[in-house]
């Protein structure tokens, strides 16, 4: 038998999302509009934090132009929460799409909400009072006019909503080049299943919580450093976890709008990865319970009992 999956369980939490469709008139605007919305700014845990669910061809966007499905988050869920997440959604929204030609962007929750965002204070009024309301598409959206002559359009009214971040798995790999084609296979995977987003594609860097104790507590988490295998001759036996023949851990973190899609998206890429030469051992990051309210234990996913050691 090949690898086995560890039998423990994924530690979750809960955030607020928002799932937008954004398109553009071609490739290279969409790219830049996307990742630019996506990774702005700088993410440490916290603050906002965003992921593409998919990319849409022509034939399945509101405009008929290409596009992309994409999911905006913070942590936490109360007043102070949204209060962030309405300011961190505009800054991105104004910073990363509004200012690349051709845009434009639609609430796509795929369920209905009765918590909504009116976007016109914090990205409507780049406009500078000169903005103005169109119908079209059926949704009711702000024109905001543009020194590109092609405007720009955002639907007003923005659906929010509870959901589902942390989501994880961690691949034991018998070398960094299986770390890399094991862990961009899992990515790939996951791009086909709806209301999900990896936050970080292949990441490299798991982190720990950050211990009273901690040396550098300004830094936020730092690296997992029992996980490095590049550690192993500086740690104790007792310290360091990496097992023999595993010399990269790769990590998925994926967020989605509910606990289902969040077990799934774990589920089918554990099916879809078990197999691969290089792959020596599933797991998922965990923090003793202290982290979030989920607790997603790999031997409830309806796996095969086998595959388990």
């Amino acid at each position: 038998m090949g690898a086995f999956i560890e039998d423990t369980y994924c530690e979750a939490f809960e955030g607020l999302v928002v799932q937008l469709q954004v398109t553009a008139s071609d490739e290279q605007f969409l790219n830049r509009a996307v990742q630019s919305f996506t990774s702005l700014p700088s993410t440490v845990f916290g603050d906002a934090e965003g992921g593409v669910v998919r990319w849409l061809p022509k034939t399945e966007t509101i405009d008929g132009r290409i596009g992309a499905i994409v999911q905006l988050w913070v942590t936490g869920t109360g007043k102070k929460a949204i209060s962030k997440f309405y300011e961190q959604f505009g800054r991105r929204m104004r910073q990363g799409i509004l200012v690349v030609p051709t845009t434009a962007v639609f609430d796509y929750f795929p369920r209905l909400t009765e918590a909504k965002f009116d976007v016109m204070e914090n990205v409507g009024h780049c406009g500078d009072g000169y903005e103005w309301i169109v119908h079209e598409y059926g949704r009711t959206l702000i024109n905001v006019p543009i020194m590109m002559g092609a405007d720009f359009l955002i639907e007003q009214a923005i659906s929010y909503d509870k959901g589902v971040m942390g989501g994880n798995l961690w691949l034991f790999c018998d070398s960094v080049s299986s770390g890399i084609k094991i862990g961009r296979e899992g990515v790939k995977i996951m791009a086909e299943i709806n209301d999900v987003c990896t936050t970080f594609d292949v990441c490299s860097a798991g982190s720990k919580p950050v211990p009273l104790n901690a040396k550098y507590p300004e830094i936020g988490p730092s690296t997992n450093h029992s996980f490095c295998p590049t550690l192993r001759n500086r740690l104790s036996s007792k310290e360091f976890k990496v097992p023999e023949g595993v010399f990269s851990i790769p990590e998925l973190v994926f967020n989605a709008l509910d606990l289902d899609t969040i077990k799934n998206t774990m589920k089918t890429v554990i099916q879809g990865l078990i197999d691969i030469n290089g792959l020596v051992k599933i797991s998922a990051g965990n923090y003793g319970g202290k982290l979030g309210k989920f607790n997603i234990y790999l031997k409830q996913l309806g796996l095969d009992e086998q595959y388990f050691r």
